[in-house]
């Protein structure tokens, strides 16, 4: 496919270089020729340096030609209006990302008025993310996958206590005919292989066919328990911080935002109801413990810096929160963050990536899909005649170790595989990764044929 990004900042970079591990063609549209040169040093990508609301630029790149234009600059407005002069000119898809809360408000007519199919938002991608922890924790994912037949059930390992200190092959013989697919642990996702021993303060996702997974459903959640939550501490009243206290405040729990900046403060005040602002300096231990910060069941750091997020969610979690979540934009902090004890640190960017490449992929690749944690993803797809892991046992693929087959759907019968498992042609493939090995995942969707790809 031909796919033209507009904007290489960060998430305009991650998109296209998520999208080289597949068969498209990229061109990337920036105005500052220097980020375009070091693009072109690192990604076999064409660049082009101008104004892509010019619509003679468009017009030069034979923009109806394209099947894809995904407009990612820092401003709203030029993003939107790109798209929908792409789409007007001849561009079979359009992509457009916005952040005001203001556009939001209005999505449905945006999108319909400007004829733009598929809009964007990192804040509210992350906040949804953390609502589902915070508000869903306990929830039974049924019926997403092959037609309600596989079904996923996550768990803290308290609630089983014979699965501590066992290795994934002593856990066969505990849950048959069940997979392990996922571990969070201290805040990071890992995918289970062998050797992987369950850790006391493990939370686990389990998949299987429905009807053992409710069985085991029922025996480690209480029937309707959802989870406790009254107390929530937002620090970091940015737009993430926005649209997080509004849902929470209308799931019913009290709601607290800190947030330097007076200006803020006011605006958040005049647009959210039932929702307390202090205007502060959350890095001032002294201000966090008047606001009882150890009578919390949650703390949320999503301000701008990722370090004050780090430092304010681990000082929380030293008092004793529960639940403790951190908004964290490099990946380089990752290993830290594992170390940290924080229960999930979220990366707007990741999360961002993964619901472009769900709306380029299309239907014809992704039948569905859900994240875990904002770290990983679940997803279904169809083996198409040419994937590379056609007619091979799982064991002689040697897939990337953030990569893990985790049930296959054939006709009626549901398989939960082994290292003597074949993929064959029409299969329906529940395979989780991480977002970090996104270009790989999208390397196992290519349909190229050519044997031997995901070999070290």
């Amino acid at each position: 496919m031909k796919i033209v990004i507009v904007g290489a900042g960060k998430l305009g970079v991650n998109v296209a270089k998520a999208l080289l591990g597949g068969d498209h063609s990229v061109t990337i549209i920036d105005s500052e020729d220097s980020v375009l040169q070091k693009i072109s040093s690192q990604m076999d990508v064409m660049t082009i340096n101008g104004n892509a609301k010019e619509i003679k630029l468009l017009k030069q790149l034979h923009i109806d030609s394209y099947d894809f234009l995904i407009a990612v600059t820092g401003d709203d407005e030029a993003n939107l209006v790109i798209a929908s002069f792409a789409k007007k000119l001849g561009c079979s898809k359009v992509v457009a990302r916005i952040r005001d809360p203001e556009h939001m408000q209005q999505i449905n007519f945006i999108k319909e008025a400007l004829d733009i199919d598929h809009l964007v938002n990192p804040d509210q991608g992350i906040t949804v993310e953390i609502y589902k922890y915070l508000a869903e924790k306990y929830t039974l994912s049924n019926g997403i996958f092959s037609s309600g037949k596989v079904s996923l059930v996550e768990f803290s390992v308290h609630r089983m206590p014979k699965l501590i200190g066992k290795s994934m092959k002593d856990i066969t013989k505990i849950l048959p005919d069940m997979l392990v697919v996922a571990i969070s642990r201290k805040g990071k996702v890992i995918i289970p292989h062998g050797k992987e021993v369950i850790e006391p303060e493990d939370f686990v996702y389990v998949i299987g066919e429905k009807g053992p997974i409710l069985a085991l459903n029922s025996k480690v959640h209480e029937r309707g328990k959802y989870t406790d939550l009254q107390k929530v501490m937002i620090i970091g009243g940015g737009k993430t911080g926005f649209y997080l206290a509004e849902m929470l405040s209308e799931f019913g729990a009290a709601v607290k935002i800190i947030e330097a900046k007076k200006e803020r403060c006011h605006y958040l005040s005049a647009h959210l109801e039932d929702v307390m602002i202090l205007h502060g300096d959350a890095t001032d231990l002294t201000l966090l413990e008047e606001e009882n910060l150890d009578m919390m069941d949650a703390v949320v750091t999503a301000t701008g810096f990722d370090e004050d997020n780090l430092l304010l969610a681990l000082t929380a979690k030293q008092h004793g929160v529960d639940d403790v979540i951190a908004k964290v934009s490099r990946t380089s902090y990752a290993e830290i963050i594992s170390r940290m004890g924080i229960d999930m640190a979220l990366n707007p960017l990741d999360i961002t990536t993964s619901n472009i490449l769900h709306f380029v992929q299309g239907s014809k690749k992704i039948l569905s899909s859900q994240l875990i944690e904002g770290q990983a993803e679940l997803m279904e797809i169809i083996a198409t005649p040419h994937m590379n892991i056609l007619d091979t046992p799982i064991s002689e693929l040697d897939l990337h170790d953030g990569i893990i087959i985790a049930a296959i759907h054939r006709g009626s019968e549901v398989i939960i595989p082994n290292g003597d498992t074949e993929i064959h042609e029409d299969d329906r493939i529940i395979l989780l990764s991480l977002l970090r090995d996104r270009v790989i995942t999208e390397s196992l969707l290519k349909d190229t044929g050519k044997l031997g790809f995901f070999r070290r």
